[in-house]
């Protein structure tokens, strides 16, 4: 294992899984069981392992918080701002899936809950999280 003197970021990968109905687009976001942002709703996602590509930490994370498996993700965008995470320095790869319905889903893991919202009815977000799903819609 490779230590360094200069401190570095950490990876994260946060899940934008969509699907488009009648009145419009619906995302699944789970409701935080964990400091910081403990209650309020974020979209799934977390750390990535040092033995996993970004996809597949991805597709973890979305099935270990929602219970949700998928096939596969698209890479959207990366977001980098300085202060995203008050932890320390993080930087999230956020990748889509477009679902033909709504799946079921329940909250696990460090998720207290996982449920679909109208992005035109969102609650109050974690992190950068309402700002990711603006630039996306």
């Amino acid at each position: 294992m490779y230590t360094y003197k200069y401190p570095r970021p950490a990876l994260t990968v946060d899940a934008l899984v969509y699907v488009k109905g009648n009145s419009g687009f619906s995302v699944l976001l789970i409701q935080r069981g964990i400091e910081p942002f403990k209650g309020k709703w974020a979209l799934p996602g977390g750390f990535v392992n040092m033995d996993e590509l970004l996809e597949t930490a991805c597709k973890r994370e979305l099935e270990e918080e929602t219970g949700l498996s998928v096939e596969q993700m698209t890479q959207f965008k990366t977001f980098d701002a300085i202060d995203r995470d008050p932890r320390h320095r993080t930087i999230s790869v956020v990748f889509s899936a477009l679902l033909p319905e709504k799946a079921e889903v329940k909250g696990n893991d460090d998720a207290a809950h996982a449920k679909w919202f109208s992005i035109n009815n969102l609650p109050e977000m974690a992190f950068d999280h309402r700002e990711i799903l603006e630039e996306f819609f």
